[in-house]
C-alpha cells in the first residue's frame, strides 16, 4: 500500500486563501475545497517543479506543472518540513528548494512570462508572480499596459488593477508594450465570442435570474443573451448540474452551480435555474465531424442530437463542461415524489434530499453537502399537528429552516436522515427516541400528540411554580400583623373591611404610621393591590 499524507492548509484562489484538505499520494496531488466541496487534482507526471516559500507563522508549497499552471498552498507547519520534503522526493523525483523572494521594495525589473504565469523579477529573485487566468482584461496606452482581474467575493481586499510601464525601445523590431499584451492575452481568461457557436437554444425560461434567454454553447463558455442582460460563463465556473424533478411529475429543473457568481449590479447569482416543460422538444446538429467528436470529447456525443429540451441541452452541458449531472437520489416522499414541499423565508419552494446533500429550489437555491452538516432539528411549525420544520446547523454556526412540511412527511424524512447517519439534534427528548414523536401520521386529530402533550405538562409545571410563589407572598400578609386593635383607618379608606381579612391586616398596617417606616406602608400597598389582582 503507497504512502500517503493528508494536511488541513489553505490554497489561493482568486486572491482568497480557501481552507481545504490537501493528500499527497504517489500518483497525484488533491486538494479538496472546505467550503465548495470542489475537488482539484494534479497528477505525478504533470509537476514540473515544486517549491517551498516561507510565509507569516507558516510555510506554503508552489507547485508549477508542465502546462503551465501555478498552484499554491500555504499553511504548513514547521515540523512537517522534513517528511514532506522527503516524501516529494521519493514519490515525484523532485528537490524541495525554497523560492526566495526580493523583498527590496524595488518597483522595477523584468516581467518573464512562464506558462500562465507573469513573474516580475529583480536579478535572479521574484517580486512578485501573477497567475494570468485570474487577469479579466488587458488594455494598452502609450508605453502601459494595465492588467483587470477577477474579483472574489469572499476577500475583504481585492486587487482591481495593476499597470507596468514599459520604455520604449528604438532598436526593438517589434513593439514591446503589444508583445507584453499578447503574451498575456494568450493565458488571460478573457472572454470573447470568437467563432460559431457549437449549439443554441432559443427562448429558454430561466427562474433565476428571471427572464427569458438564448443560451448560447461556445468551446470554452455559454452565453446567455437577454433583452435587458448579457452574461458570458466561463465552463471551469461551473461546479455542479443538477438535473431534478418538478414536485407536479411534468416540468423539470436544470440548475448549474457557479463560482465565481454572475453579477448583476449589487445582487450574485450563485445558482442558474432553468424550468422545462414536458411538451419542450428539440434536435440540433453539431458543427463537427464524427472524428473530431472522437477526439475533442472521446465519442461521449453524438453529431446529431433530438429529444425533450432539458436532455439536449443537459447533454451538450455535461461534454463540453466534463461535469457529472446530479440527478434524484432513492428517496421518495409520501407524495410519490422525490421533492418536499416548503417553505423557507418568506418564499414557498421544494426541498430535495439527494445521495450526498440537500438542494433547495428555487428561491433562493441552496445546495448543502453533508458533510457541512453538523446536526439537523426537527419542530413543530408554529404549534401547528398538519407540518413540522426541519432545520439544518451547518459546521460554520449558520442555520437553514425549512418550514411547512407536510406531517405525512415525517417518518419519510426521518429514515433517510437515519440511513445517511447525520445527528439529530433533539433525539432522545421523548422515551423511545425522537422517532416516537406523533406528527400526525393519521388524519384522526383526537389520537394523543406526544408533543403537545409534553408543551401542556411544561405549561402546568410553569404556573404550580407561580402558585406557589403566590402562596409565599399570601403568607406573608397573614403573618405580618402590626396592630390588630386599631381598625377605624381600615374603615375610614374601605367600606367593606370586614369581610375582607387580607384588605383589613393591609389597612390596618397602614393605620400605624408611629410604628412602621415608609418602606414598609410601600411594601403593605404593594401586596394590598396584588390580592386585590388576584382575587
Amino acid at each position: 500500500m503507497s504512502e500517503t499524507l493528508e494536511y488541513d492548509v489553505s490554497a489561493e484562489v482568486r486572491g482568497v486563501m480557501t481552507p481545504g484538505r490537501l493528500k499527497l499520494s504517489d500518483q497525484q496531488i488533491v486538494f479538496k475545497n472546505s467550503k465548495t466541496g470542489k475537488v482539484e487534482q494534479i497528477a505525478s507526471e504533470e509537476i514540473d517543479l515544486i517549491n517551498s516559500q516561507k510565509f507569516v507563522g507558516s510555510w506554503g508549497l508552489r507547485i508549477f506543472t508542465k502546462n503551465g499552471h501555478l498552484h499554491r498552498f500555504v499553511g504548513f507547519k514547521d515540523g512537517e518540513n522534513e517528511k514532506l520534503a522527503a516524501f516529494i522526493k521519493k514519490s515525484y523525483n523532485q528537490d524541495l528548494v525554497e523560492k526566495e523572494m526580493c523583498v527590496k521594495g524595488w518597483n522595477w525589473g523584468t516581467a518573464r512570462f512562464l506558462g500562465s504565469v507573469l513573474s516580475f523579477d529583480k536579478d535572479s529573485k521574484t517580486i512578485f508572480e501573477v497567475p494570468l487566468p485570474h487577469v479579466s482584461q488587458c488594455m494598452t496606452g502609450k508605453n502601459e499596459v494595465t492588467l483587470e482581474f477577477h474579483q472574489n467575493d469572499d476577500a475583504p481586499v481585492g486587487l482591481m488593477e495593476m499597470r507596468f510601464h514599459i520604455p520604449s525601445v528604438e532598436s526593438a523590431e517589434d513593439d514591446p508594450v503589444e508583445t507584453f499584451q499578447s503574451n498575456v492575452m494568450k493565458k488571460a481568461s478573457v472572454i470573447s465570442a470568437s467563432g460559431d457557436a457549437i449549439a443554441i437554444f432559443p427562448d429558454i425560461h430561466c427562474l433565476t435570474p428571471r427572464g427569458h434567454y438564448d443560451i448560447k454553447i461556445f468551446p470554452t463558455f455559454f452565453q446567455l443573451h437577454g433583452k435587458t442582460f448579457d452574461y458570458k460563463i466561463p465552463m471551469n465556473s461551473v461546479l455542479r448540474l443538477f438535473l431534478l424533478p418538478h414536485k407536479d411529475n411534468r416540468q423539470m429543473f436544470f440548475v448549474l452551480s457557479l463560482d465565481p457568481p454572475i453579477k448583476q449590479g449589487q445582487t450574485r447569482y450563485h445558482y442558474l435555474v432553468y424550468l422545462f416543460g414536458p411538451e419542450e422538444e428539440t434536435s440540433i446538429e453539431l458543427p463537427f465531424s464524427e472524428q473530431e467528436l472522437k477526439e475533442k470529447y472521446d465519442g461521449k456525443i453524438e453529431k446529431e442530437l433530438s429529444g425533450p429540451l432539458y436532455e439536449v441541452m443537459g447533454k451538450v452541458m455535461k461534454v463540453l463542461i466534463g461535469r457529472k449531472i446530479t440527478g434524484c437520489g432513492n428517496f421518495v416522499g409520501h407524495s410519490g415524489t422525490p421533492a418536499l414541499g416548503c417553505s423557507f423565508k418568506a418564499d414557498k419552494g421544494s426541498l430535495y434530499p439527494l445521495e450526498r446533500g440537500f438542494i433547495y429550489l428555487h428561491k433562493p437555491p441552496i445546495h448543502i453537502r453533508f458533510e457541512e452538516i453538523a446536526s439537523v432539528n426537527f419542530a413543530r411549525s408554529g404549534g401547528s399537528t398538519r407540518s413540522f420544520d426541519f432545520e439544518i446547523t451547518l459546521k460554520n454556526g449558520t442555520v437553514h429552516t425549512f418550514c411547512s412540511i407536510e406531517k405525512e412527511e415525517y417518518s419519510k424524512l426521518f429514515d433517510f436522515i437515519t440511513q445517511k447517519k447525520l445527528h439529530v439534534s433533539n433525539m432522545g427528548k421523548d422515551k423511545g427516541g425522537y422517532k416516537d414523536v406523533d406528527f400526525g401520521d393519521s388524519d384522526n386529530e383526537n389520537e394523543p400528540d406526544a408533543y403537545l402533550a409534553r408543551v401542556k405538562a411544561e405549561a402546568r409545571e410553569k404556573e404550580s411554580e407561580e402558585d406557589d410563589e403566590g402562596s409565599e407572598e399570601e403568607s406573608t400578609d397573614e403573618d405580618f400583623k402590626p396592630n390588630e386593635n386599631e381598625s377605624d383607618v381600615a374603615e375610614e379608606y374601605d367600606s367593606n373591611a370586614q369581610s375582607d381579612s387580607d384588605e383589613d391586616s393591609d389597612a390596618s398596617g397602614a393605620g400605624s404610621p408611629d410604628k412602621h417606616s415608609g418602606d414598609e406602608k410601600n411594601i403593605k400597598n404593594t401586596k394590598r393591590k396584588k390580592g386585590k389582582a388576584r382575587k
